[in-house]
């Protein structure tokens, strides 16, 4: 359904049903007898809030609607007071000073789906489930260890990328980098977590990419319950159709493993294999309240998990940070002297390079400040009532991180902050961590992204390769200034259009 056929049909019900919401005015949140002040916002329609107004791009206006109400804003989607955050300033509270207040995740139809009843990492409630698979999900896969233990795995797979550019450059084709970026994440991912490479039969990318733009839909069901029978976006297929094609792949990789496991010991065990030596285990043994026996289906929300985040996060953070490089030649030349100065003319970059190229980091930084990789986060939900800022934040409220929003403000990035400007960064003690709350792609606190290192490192290896070993020129005579850099909203924010240019290979004529 398209977004404006969308917002008409919200106005529609809006008028068609306003008498039900009388009658359903349990489902709205109760003020406390003291009247206690919510933040300020837009006006809400009846039954479906300011849900109409959230468009094809939410990040974007939520921004808009935060420069009129301010940085603590409050919205009620459907029945679901919602607060969203777009300053750093209210993000630390939210997120550092509360922390242990929004640590948990709302509830919604999609994980019900998608993450087997939320047993997986992403949407899984605050609580000692939670922990005990981050705990094992960062041992076993995100780990400085785990990273360095996979090196050989990237440095493999990214050798044949170049081998196949460079024969693209030879033969003076145009290449789709989105696609072949893409493939390359998927690559190292699968043998990472499933210990092999995709083929015709093993290939998750298109349901993960349907499974993201489900995940980021706004979901009537999800805000106004009494609608959620009528399923009126019709959400419901795609969800079974998703859902049966996840389990068909994660039955045949875990039949798959549990084959092979029976008459040989596998000398370097992979993702799969190591959470399914948990398998009827139980977890948390000493808690006597809260003891769970793992089964098939946490085995595979959890799975599902891993390699869900790590087939989109990565790609999409390298396909912007290329296509701000081929914007702007002055950037690319100064990288690429870094390049030759760290690595010099006559090899490939390896991992030990990427601690001394920090104009490449800054780059990195500048790319995530302008293009976050999920724009408004996961949404957090508060445990408890709490007053923030003398605002009342009730319980069961969602939070809306607009990190997009925050990378744009005026109070931080008072120099030209629309501009892509690397050198905004020099001198700057600035990171990606978590801990500076005016750039925080990857969340902060609690439930800030694991897979952070991992992350990283993947992408600055192959983004340092890629523009060492190629000049990059966009097809047709574009001019950089032609290039589209349009997003689209799922629950991550990829480029609108693919990224196409053709490789001139600029090294030395030598075997990798």
């Amino acid at each position: 359904m398209c977004p404006t056929t969308y917002a008409l049909l919200l106005a529609f019900l809006a008028a068609l049903i306003s008498l039900l919401y009388i009658l359903h005015s349990t489902f709205r949140p109760k003020h406390s007898k003291n009247d206690r002040k919510l933040p300020p916002g837009p006006w809400a329609l009846p039954i479906i809030g300011n849900l109409h107004m959230l468009g094809k791009l939410p990040h974007r206006t939520l921004h808009h609607l935060a420069q009129k109400y301010g940085s603590i804003m409050s919205i009620r989607l459907g029945y679901v007071p919602t607060i969203v955050v777009s300053s750093p300033e209210a993000a630390e509270l939210f997120l550092k000073t509360h922390d242990t207040i929004f640590a948990s995740r709302p509830k919604v139809q999609v994980s019900e789906y998608l993450s087997y009843g939320t047993k997986g990492l992403a949407f899984a409630q605050y609580g000692s489930y939670w922990r005990t698979v981050r705990k094992w999900c960062t041992l076993q896969l995100l780990s400085t260890s785990k990273v360095e233990f996979f090196a050989p795995v990237r440095r493999t797979e990214l050798e044949s990328l170049v081998k196949l550019l460079k024969n693209a450059a030879a033969a003076g084709e145009v290449v789709d980098l989105s696609a072949k970026v893409g493939e390359l994440i998927e690559d190292i991912m699968y043998r990472m977590i499933i210990g092999r490479c995709k083929d015709d039969k093993f290939d998750l990318k298109p349901l993960i990419q349907e499974g993201l733009r489900l995940s980021g839909t706004f979901n009537l069901a999800d805000f106004v319950p009494f609608l959620a029978p009528l399923d009126l976006q019709g959400l419901r297929p795609r969800f079974e159709t998703v859902r049966k094609g996840f389990d068909k792949f994660l039955e045949e990789i875990i039949d798959e493993h549990e084959q092979r496991s029976k008459g040989q010991q596998k000398q370097h065990r992979d993702f799969v294999d190591v959470m399914l030596s948990y398998l009827n285990q139980p977890m948390n043994p000493n808690d006597e309240e809260q003891t769970y026996i793992i089964d098939r289906t946490n085995i595979k929300a959890i799975i599902l998990d891993m390699i869900a985040a790590a087939l989109e996060t990565s790609a999409v953070v390298i396909e912007w940070v290329l296509a701000e490089i081929i914007r702007h030649p002055r950037v690319k030349s100064r990288l690429q002297k870094e390049l030759e100065t760290v690595v010099g003319m006559n090899r490939m970059v390896e991992e030990a390079d990427l601690a001394n190229l920090t104009y490449l980091d800054m780059i990195i930084k500048e790319s995530l400040r302008l293009h976050p990789v999920a724009p408004l986060l996961i949404p957090h939900e508060s445990m408890e009532d709490v007053t923030i800022n003398g605002y009342h934040i009730p319980k069961k409220s969602r939070i809306l991180i607009n990190i997009w929003a925050i990378g744009r403000d005026p109070n931080v990035w008072s120099e030209n902050v629309e501009e892509f400007l690397p050198e905004r960064f020099v001198g700057s003690n600035v990171d990606l961590r978590g801990h500076d709350f005016q750039l925080i792609p990857f969340g902060s606190g609690r439930r800030g992204c694991p897979g952070l290192q991992l992350g990283l490192t993947t992408v600055r290896l192959v983004l340092a390769q890629l523009v060492h070993c190629f000049e990059w020129e966009l097809p047709h005579g574009m001019l950089p200034n032609d290039l589209s850099m349009g997003e689209k909203f799922t629950l991550t924010a990829p480029r609108a259009q693919h990224l196409l240019a053709k490789p001139v290979y600029r090294l030395p004529d030598k075997r990798l």
